[in-house]
């Protein structure tokens, strides 16, 4: 949107959005670079773990599962050894 991205997390960091990552992290995402955290590939093997387990109790988790999904489409776009900030590079897809 065109947006500057210094003023936009200064402004919703203020607020119930702030987080370790955003203040942490927001200046490398804006860099698409994802080389430094918890991989995709890991995540979504932890992310089936608790999938299967919901499933096994009747637990229905559909963010989790849509959240898995877009991890996935993450792996496909080359980011499986990426750190799960790079969520944001598959939402920003065009």
């Amino acid at each position: 949107a065109g947006l500057d991205i210094e003023q936009l997390v200064d402004v919703i960091s203020k607020g119930a959005a702030g987080s370790w990552q955003m203040e942490n992290r927001h200046k490398t995402m804006n860099q698409d670079k994802f080389d430094y955290g918890f991989a995709v590939d890991w995540m979504r093997k932890d992310l089936s773990i608790c999938l299967a387990e919901a499933r096994r109790n009747g637990a229905t988790l559909p963010v989790t599962a849509l959240v898995d999904q877009f991890y996935g489409e993450v792996q496909t776009m080359g980011g499986g050894r990426w750190d799960t900030s790079s969520l944001f590079a598959r939402l920003e897809r065009k």
